[in-house]
């Protein structure tokens, strides 16, 4: 059980909170003046802190500085009197989560240590996920508990340390670069380069030559010899992300390297012995590529010995909580902010959205509302993202096409279910049946939209 210790110099005031808080299951500690809270925080840590602001010997303020001192993870929530509320107020600006104005119902001081130490909890949970997945998998940045999420992770483990080509699968935003950079970072390579390039955002008539390189005079413009990217990456990791938008003729050249391990730079006309591995991504469908005649078969396999698919956000909610409380840390570090956590309404709105963009829009949610909130809390309105009354998602400002497809199609999927499902009478079986797909299909769209099938 939690760990709480209770600073006042009121005898009665101190009592009463030790006594609710011991009866709810807590270990209180207690102390009637500032320096002797601080001395106990020295020698036991303690999850959350109570103190009175207004005290004679040393006020709140100093004990909130001196306990964030010993240790900064250190809850601290503060007591004060209706007229010293804009004290309060500056509080929570050097680091208390929050504050009870005096007099005070006990059931809603219960409410605040709850989330205080709830919000710790996430805390201390991310930090030791992180140290374990560094130490032990050699993942320290990615954030995640969820089944599927640590399934991939055993995989990404079992791979890393030979030499097979690994293809990841993912929507946009799901982190294949960070999964890429966890294989390399695990194999013996990796003291070696660890190369990246975007296959989608360079033109295709440029690709071959950051691939490969060229020689002087390869081409107009060209003044000297371009080392390619699988030669800078000899004897390490290059990962080659999008790989599905490569140009259909590069993809041969691109197979034939593999193949052989040797290339030839662009109007050069002597091969050079590589050791590469290859790491590719994609965010379509590769196969459906290949029966559109896009994407070469044969590379295909090469490509995939070792698939691994990310899960979308939307698949891993459990892990939405860890992931914003990891985004705000790093952000709230590098904006040099008073470190902020999320007010509840913030994220139970966060759990309930779609997330199109996965892992990378939840960061740049994080970012925008870091840079927005000027106080301890980030609230709903700090963020670009809009909950209706019927909990459909309403698309954020500057959705692009693929976004708005996505959610169009979800709609319509949402009213086609709850209009057959209406006809059948709640009738799960022939409602799939009508739909054309399988059962466990649906039973999966019901939940995910979040279809109450019985009404």
């Amino acid at each position: 059980m939690s760990s709480i210790l209770v600073i006042d110099d009121k005898d009665s005031m101190r009592k009463m909170v030790a006594q609710t808080l011991t009866e709810e299951g807590y270990n209180v500690e207690t102390a009637e003046t500032g320096p002797e809270g601080i001395e106990k925080a020295r020698l036991k840590p303690f999850d959350l802190v109570i103190t009175d602001l207004k005290m004679p010997d040393m006020d709140g303020l100093a004990v909130l500085s001196a306990l964030k001192e010993i240790n900064t993870e250190t809850a601290v929530l503060v007591m004060t009197a209706y007229g010293t509320i804009e004290t309060a107020v500056e509080a929570m600006k050097n680091g208390a989560v929050d504050f009870l104005t005096k007099p005070f119902d006990t059931q809603h001081m219960l409410v605040l240590v709850d989330k205080a130490l709830h919000s710790q909890r996430i805390v201390a949970e991310n930090e030791v996920l992180r140290e374990e997945l560094d130490t032990r998998l050699g993942m320290g940045e990615i954030v995640g508990k969820n089944e599927k999420i640590i399934e991939v992770m055993k995989l990404v483990q079992k791979v890393a340390v030979s030499d097979t080509s690994v293809l990841l699968q993912g929507e946009s935003g799901t982190g294949k670069e960070l999964f890429a950079r966890a294989i390399h970072n695990l194999s013996p390579r990796k003291n070696k380069p660890f190369i990246p390039i975007n296959c989608a955002a360079i033109p295709h008539e440029l690709l071959e030559n950051e691939l490969f390189g060229s020689e002087r005079g390869a081409y107009t413009g060209s003044v000297a010899r371009k080392i390619g990217k699988f030669e800078i990456a000899d004897e390490g990791t290059i990962f080659l992300d999008e790989i599905g938008d490569m140009d259909i003729a590069l993809q041969a050249k691109l197979l034939r390297v593999l193949q052989e391990r040797t290339i030839e730079r662009l109007g050069g006309t002597r091969t050079t012995k590589i050791d590469t591995r290859v790491i590719a991504a994609s965010n379509c469908d590769l196969k459906e590529l290949i029966g559109q005649k896009r994407f070469r078969e044969d590379l295909y396999y090469r490509l995939s010995v070792f698939p691994i698919t990310i899960p979308p956000l939307r698949d891993r909610r459990d892990d939405i909580a860890s992931l914003a409380e990891f985004f705000v840390r790093r952000y709230c570090l590098e904006m040099n902010k008073k470190m902020m956590s999320l007010s509840p309404e913030a994220l139970a709105i966060m759990e309930k959205y779609h997330w199109p963009g996965n892992v990378r829009e939840l960061e740049n949610t994080i970012e925008r509302a870091i840079i927005l909130a000027d106080g301890k809390r980030i609230k709903p309105e700090h963020m670009a993202i809009r909950l209706s009354t019927n909990n459909d998602i309403r698309l954020r400002e500057g959705a692009g096409l693929k976004e708005i497809g996505m959610q169009a199609q979800a709609q319509a999927e949402r009213a086609a279910i709850i209009r057959v499902l209406n006809q059948v009478r709640g009738n799960k079986r022939r409602c799939a049946q009508i739909l054309k797909i399988d059962y466990t299909t649906l039973f999966d769209k019901i939940k995910k939209y979040e279809i109450d099938a019985k009404r």
